[in-house]
């Protein structure tokens, strides 16, 4: 296990103790920070600490770096739709109904198995050994393009990215029922559902902000096919603020009606482009992907 000392200065006093390791170690993400926090691997003057602890000027903070985790999740050869790629980061464009990272139930056949058969030890190790590389997701049931980091350096400025609203996800969907309004904004804040711990809604409670901007593409009887594009990222976004205006995306069955499938295993929404300045070269880099078969397939039976 390695150890480092770190003294906070003038410039950092002040600051949550989760931000102040981010800027004592730039090589480390908040989330990371975080975890280290969490699991007791960083002292303030010999202390376990709150990451909300505000740093002192002098305090005197020791972290420890555990050693790295076998991997356990085994490399699977599994064929990849990959639509960029560099020794820094690629694009894959994920298929409908592949999981993004292994979890109970899906400890094969994931995105991250196929990664790894694919680009060996170079993944980002920020995330853990279970999420190699994996700076954001998409759900099973939706398909599109993501962008995974090889290393810790492009993982870090991509998630910054992320959270500063700068990183470019733009949405195909078809919801069910007509959207009169040719263009339009959803700002309702996301949090967990109340009752249900497994699902999303729109809440006041405990929930982040979450703003949703939509184009009407076409009209069809009892169905709109919008682009969606996404200012912030919550968790199943999209969905929870499409069924929040009473306009569900179509064959989602968890924030639409069960019953109603519509032909469709699970939810039509494709994250068709992706843009984001690449964290090494500084180039801004932007993909889009053509609908998969599955989404043409359905736009065809009802128009």
């Amino acid at each position: 296990m390695e150890q480092n000392d770190f003294y906070v200065t003038d410039e950092v006093a002040g600051c949550r103790l989760d931000k102040a390791i981010t800027l004592l170690c730039p090589d480390l993400s908040r989330n990371s920070a975080q975890q280290l926090i969490e699991s007791g691997n960083i002292l303030v003057n010999g202390v376990v600490s709150n990451k909300k602890y505000s740093v002192v000027s002098g305090d005197v903070v020791l972290v420890d770096f555990p050693e790295p985790t076998n991997l356990s999740v085994e490399a699977e050869d599994i064929p990849l739709d990959i639509v960029y790629e560099d020794e820094h980061l690629l694009v894959v464009n994920k298929p409908k109904g592949m999981v993004v990272h292994p979890a109970a139930g899906n400890y094969t056949g994931t995105l991250v198995n196929a990664l790894l058969y694919h680009c060996g030890d170079s993944l980002s190790g920020i995330n853990g050994v279970i999420r190699p590389g994996i700076v954001h997701r998409i759900d099973k049931d939706t398909s599109g393009l993501l962008v995974v980091a090889k290393n810790d350096v492009a993982h870090k400025g991509l998630a910054e990215q992320i959270k500063e609203h700068s990183f470019t996800r733009v949405y195909n969907t078809v919801v069910v029922g007509k959207i009169k309004d040719d263009t339009g904004t959803i700002d309702a804040p996301i949090g967990r559902h109340p009752k249900d711990r497994k699902r999303q809604a729109v809440t006041d409670k405990n929930s982040k902000n979450a703003v949703t901007h939509f184009e009407v593409l076409e009209r069809f009887n009892g169905f709109t096919f919008l682009k969606v594009k996404l200012e912030t990222g919550r968790t199943h976004q999209i969905r929870v603020h499409m069924a929040y205006r009473g306009t569900p995306v179509a064959g989602d069955v968890v924030y639409g009606n069960p019953k109603k499938t519509y032909g469709l295993q699970g939810q039509c929404l494709n994250a068709s482009t992706i843009g984001f300045i690449h964290p090494v070269t500084g180039e801004y880099l932007e993909f889009t992907a053509d609908l998969p078969d599955y989404f043409k397939d359905f736009l065809r039976r009802i128009s």
